[in-house]
């Protein structure tokens, strides 16, 4: 059960790179396919204010992938529950001020991570 806790650290991981990807590198062609509901005029001067948003997931990233590299499974088991915390609070923040799904795509992957940290790490 700690290799699946530890894979599903690595997928909310990855997923949060693949955000960073689309907001930092591809906002103004995969970020316009990506994100429908925002008018696609509005790409182009908006791709700074994507970038640091994306620079932040990169930053959850960096902190799960840090959590599963950590040795000591007493910090490695709190980093990862501090960053998937970090993850669901902002999907939460997210889901009401933006879009209901971004609780469904990124903060159920993290709860359900949690839960496994929290049952089996």
């Amino acid at each position: 059960m700690i290799v699946i806790s530890k894979i599903l650290i690595a997928i909310v991981a990855i997923e949060h790179l693949y955000i960073l990807y689309i907001e930092m590198f591809a906002w103004e062609t995969k970020g316009k396919a990506t994100f429908k509901s925002i008018p696609s005029e509005l790409f182009k001067p908006t791709r700074i204010l994507a970038a640091n948003q994306g620079l932040y997931n990169g930053f959850l990233s960096a902190g799960l992938i840090w959590a599963l590299l950590i040795e000591n499974t007493f910090w490695a088991k709190n980093v990862a529950l501090f960053f998937l915390a970090c993850v669901i609070i902002a999907a939460i923040y997210g889901a009401a001020t933006a879009s209901k799904s971004i609780f469904l795509k990124q903060g159920l992957p993290a709860i359900i991570a949690m839960i496994f940290v929290l049952l089996f790490q």
